[in-house]
């Protein structure tokens, strides 16, 4: 199989590429960096079912125009901005990075005939539900950050090209994802804090907000299982972990982890990292558990995993 990976040099993308690559298909990876590293992708390189593209996916005449030559049978569309501290300051960014880029990759399916796509969500398509149990069929949905508000835009996008186009689409909404090739979030900042001062450590918020955090290699696991064979229409499911972890207990494990003793935290105030950002939430995980696929690290397993990545890093 001949597939189309966007964000393929960034943090998720990089595992999915490998992990293609690996059983068998042949893979063209596009991206611009803006996230992405080179780094991340020159490994491919001396693989025959390998070809990398760099592209401004968000132009859609452009990505359209570059691609134009190549045939696809599936598109796995990672590429969106993935820091959401970084839209919430200006909400371009996940207008041109999150929104247009699942515009571009939907516009070049339809001219090419392509009837398959694997689409990666988000938990902040939910918004702010405090108390609710988050399930796939949950309506009247209201995001609050820019980031969610357009991972739900290209979702209605999607739903609206699937139907005109005949499409068949796997979408999941996942949480936070962490992991080997971490670029961001929670857990690097800490570390940098950390290295730059061992004694004290700045935290927003008041370190109760509790998220559940996915490792990347299970993720990645899930999205191979899923795709294999995908019916016609939108499926959508949630992807996570039963457990979750708190922003103080993120900043335990990184000092255990790191050998830092008698850490001072200081913490900023407020239930909330920065506006937008949802303290706590549930996840409803039994329509993906019922397809046989359950994570294998608990979320604070795939926190002390990440550390030890990046400490030996």
């Amino acid at each position: 199989m001949k597939v189309l990976v966007t964000g393929g040099a960034g943090f998720i993308g990089t595992h999915l590429v490998e992990r293609l690559l690996n059983e068998g298909n042949e893979v063209v990876c596009v991206d611009n960096f803006t996230l992405g590293k080179q780094e991340n992708v020159d490994k491919f390189n001396e693989n025959s079912n390998y070809k990398f593209y760099k592209i401004d996916i968000n132009d859609t005449e452009a990505f359209c125009k570059e691609l134009e030559n190549e045939e696809f049978d599936m598109v796995y569309h990672l590429a969106a901005n993935s820091d959401i501290q970084k839209g919430a300051k200006n909400p371009l960014v996940d207008y041109n990075d999150t929104f247009m880029t699942t515009f571009s990759v939907l516009e070049f399916m339809r001219r090419k005939n392509i009837k398959k796509l694997f689409f990666s969500s988000t938990s902040a398509i939910y918004g702010n539900e405090v108390g609710k149990m988050l399930t796939e069929d949950l309506g009247g949905l209201l995001p609050i950050s820019y980031y969610g508000g357009a991972k739900y835009a290209s979702e209605n996008f999607i739903s609206s090209y699937a139907y005109m186009n005949d499409l068949s689409v796997m979408t999941f909404r996942f949480p936070n994802v962490i992991g080997p090739n971490l670029t961001h979030g929670v857990i690097y900042d800490f570390v940098k804090k950390l290295q730059a001062n061992p004694n004290e450590l700045e935290i927003l918020g008041d370190g109760t907000q509790t998220k559940p955090y996915i490792y990347v290699l299970d993720l990645v696991d899930c999205i191979i299982h899923m795709t294999k064979d995908i019916p016609s229409g939108v499926s959508i499911y949630n992807v996570g972990v039963e457990t979750a972890t708190s922003v103080t207990r993120i900043a335990d494990i990184v000092c255990e982890e790191l050998g830092y003793e008698n850490v001072k935290y200081n913490y900023t105030g407020g239930n909330v990292g920065w506006k937008g950002d949802v303290p706590k939430f549930q996840y409803n995980l039994d329509k993906i558990h019922a397809t046989g696929w359950n994570a294998n690290y608990t979320s604070d397993d795939a926190v002390r995993e990440t550390v030890r990545y990046i400490k030996n890093k």
